[in-house]
Formats: C-alpha cells, structure tokens, sequence
C-alpha cells in the first residue's frame, strides 16, 4: 500500500483555497496543517476542510514529525526564506509563484535545494493548464512552432485586494510576481532560452509604490518574440490571455481553456486526467516525491526565469 503523503499548507487564502480544492481529487495525500496569520479564520477554513492542525506560525507545522511536505500560498516576500525553511526542516516544498521577489532569493533556494536533494518546486501553473500543455504537446509533436507571443495580463488592482476581493497584508508586484508566468512560459514553450528582453513602466502608484502599469518584449535564441503587456488599472475583462502565433495555427490561451484564432474552442478535456491547472500542478508536486524526481517547474527548471526578471529589474531601475 502506497504511503500517504501528509502536507502542510500555508495561506489560507485565495490561492490557498484553491490548493484543497484541488487536493481534495487527489488520492493518498492528506492536508494535516494548516497556517495562516488570523487564527479565527484559519480555524474556520481548517474545519471546512477537516485539517486537524492549524496554527498562525510555519514553524510549528514545520517541528511536526509526520509532514512529508508543505504548499506555500503565503506573500511574494517571504517565498525565498519559508522555502529554504521547509528544506531545511527536511520537508518537501511547493511554493507558489514567485519563487522569490529577488535574483539573491531565488539562487539561495536553489543552492538549499541542491544540497539537501529535496524535491522544490515552484507553482508557475501555466506550465499545466491543459490549455497550455495542448500547445507545448504540438510543439514537442513538430506540427507547431512559436514564432510570436502576444499576452495581455489585466487586473483592477488600485488598493491591496486578493482574488476574492478580500484585503491583502502586502502588496503584488507586476514584474516579480505576473510578468514571471509569462517569461517563463515562453522560454519553456520555445524551448529556447531568453536571449534578449527589455522594459518599460509607467508611473509609480503612490500608496502601493509599485508601477501599475507595463510593458516587456522578449526575444529567443531561436528568433521566436514576446509581446507582454500588464495592468493593474485595467477596469475591464480580468485575468491573463495568451495569443500563439506560429507557422501553422494561431492559439488562444485563457487560463484552463484553448481557442484557434477564429475564436472556435478546442476541447482540451483529454489532455490530462483534469481540467485543472492548481491540481494538475500538485499531483505532479506528489507524483515527484513518489518516484524521487525533481518536478516540472522545479527550482532549477524556473531560475533563469527569475536571472530575466532581475535584468528587466536593473532596466526600469536605470
């Protein structure tokens, strides 16, 4: 009989939420903890869901003997050091994007992860959403090749609010945060590294004291070009839309589901065993700990990635 694997889960959340849900379709894994900083409401999604353990520190999930691993659905800034924590407690780690909101952060939680052999992994979704993965199987397939992307990341953002439309203890980052999906999924889906990338924004908001709007471009050492714009001032259809252009078809990407360019959809429904991206991404987290493998999307697959981020950082900085 296969172990159960028992998890820690910390920010209960939106995107919390959103990782027991997907858990829940999930055979032989079992949520044990649950952390997040307002103990009241912890405890309140903890009994929906039947986690036994909740608490409003990761080092108590953490000192638990019988955690096999930890999801991190916690704020940008403390990703780099929580993850480096869990290893170091000798736990696997999911944390969710971004992996770190600094080049600094992200190379220590691939040196941590490469001295402890842990399974590390970091939940950038697009590399899962059957909508996606139709497209990088085309690809693998030789039927379809990249020659231009073109993604519109669009929010209404102008105080600290999440997914749900509740108040946030930080503040989201276009670059660090948004603009990663997008750079990485476009080298992952190119197959191609990152060979040129360039910057703009536009004013800095001032009581968030983040540009709520930009624009990057991105070049592949296979020629293949990115157009990438992103909002927070969008007041308008929500969410993140990608456009494939290639030398065969033209793709529509939106979240879970795919389109060609005429606007007709394409059923996905078989591409994987779900249609969704959050659970898809944690069964591959669990399947990697089972077959001691890293994952896809593991710490070392995403950093150059977060190396372009940190470019595009210096760009705007200058």
């Amino acid at each position: 009989m296969t172990k159960t694997i028992k998890v820690a889960l910390a920010g209960a959340g939106a995107f919390g939420i959103k990782h027991l849900d997907g858990i829940k379709h999930i055979e032989g894994v079992e949520v044990v903890s649950l952390v997040s900083r307002d103990l009241e409401k912890t405890k309140e999604v903890a009994a929906h869901y039947g986690i036994r353990h909740v608490s409003t520190e990761l080092a108590d999930s953490l000192a638990l003997p019988e955690v096999d691993a930890v999801i991190l659905c916690t704020p940008t800034q403390m990703h780099a050091a929580q993850s480096i924590a869990c290893m170091n407690a000798g736990k696997h780690v999911q944390v969710e994007i971004p992996l770190a909101d600094t080049l600094r952060g992200a190379l220590e939680v691939a040196a941590t992860q490469e001295q402890t052999g842990l399974v590390a992994m970091c939940g950038h979704t697009r590399r899962f959403n059957p909508s996606h993965q139709y497209v990088h199987q085309q690809i693998a397939a030789g039927r379809f090749n990249i020659q231009q992307m073109d993604v519109q990341t669009y929010f209404f953002r102008r105080s600290n609010m999440n997914a749900l439309g509740q108040p946030r203890s930080w503040t989201d980052h276009l670059l660090w945060h948004h603009a990663a999906h997008t750079v990485d999924l476009f080298a992952y889906q190119c197959g191609s590294p990152i060979v040129k990338a360039n910057a703009i924004q536009g004013p800095i908001h001032r009581t968030l004291g983040i540009a709520m709007d930009m624009s990057i471009q991105l070049k592949a050492a296979n020629g293949a070009i990115c157009t990438l714009s992103l909002s927070f001032n969008n007041d308008g259809p929500l969410g993140t839309f990608f456009r494939y252009i290639g030398d065969s078809a033209t793709y529509i990407a939106r979240y879970d589901d795919l389109f060609n360019g005429k606007e007709e959809k394409i059923d996905v429904s078989n591409v994987a065993v779900s249609m969704n991206g959050i659970e898809l991404q944690d069964r591959e987290f669990f399947t990697a700990i089972r077959e001691g493998r890293q994952p896809n999307s593991s710490i070392a697959s995403v950093l150059p990635c977060y190396q372009v981020l940190h470019e595009l950082e210096q760009q705007l900085k200058s």
